[in-house]
């Protein structure tokens, strides 16, 4: 996972993300603490614009819905599938 990277919200089993409160705290955390992304629920988008302008040009704010988007973003590197990695017994 990416050090300069992190997300809020909720993630269901079934891997939807889901909206959360706080967004603006979350935000000014997150831009403190030397995070340059931050992944936030598709459903928080209209939050943003109560944000001030010193807040969100300095992130890089990426809205997702699944998890798998969460994936694409925080790792640095696509995991390979298992399936792939079969290992034959001597």
């Amino acid at each position: 996972v990416r050090a300069d990277v992190a997300m809020t919200g909720e993630i269901t089993l079934r891997g939807e993300v889901l909206q959360i409160g706080g967004l603006k705290e979350k935000l000014l955390a997150a831009l403190r603490g030397g995070i340059k992304t931050i992944i936030i629920p598709e459903e928080n988008v209209k939050d943003l614009k109560e944000l001030p302008k010193n807040i969100t040009q300095h992130l890089n704010i990426k809205p997702v819905k699944w998890i798998d988007q969460v994936l694409e973003i925080a790792l640095q590197h696509k995991p390979q599938s298992l399936k792939n990695k079969t290992k034959k017994k001597k």
